[in-house]
């Protein structure tokens, strides 16, 4: 049962983590959109750090409830 919370809470830490690198990476896109006027770009950028923010946050909600199947 250790093993099992032990790999959730890895797995919470690999999904934040993943969302959260999304994240900067569309705030990133979003201002170089900014930067040359480019609507793409500023396009791809929000809805990547809107994606990422999901992400992350499926990572806070979500993932913890992993633990209650077992226990």
């Amino acid at each position: 049962m250790e093993f099992f919370n032990s790999a959730v809470e890895v797995l919470q830490t690999l999904v934040v983590a993943l969302g959260g690198g999304l994240c900067v990476w569309g705030g990133i896109n979003l201002l170089e959109g900014y930067g040359q006027d480019n609507p793409g770009s500023k396009s791809q950028g929000v809805k990547q750090l809107v994606a990422g923010g999901g992400v992350a946050l499926i990572g806070i909600t979500l993932v913890p409830l992993l633990s209650g199947l077992l226990g």
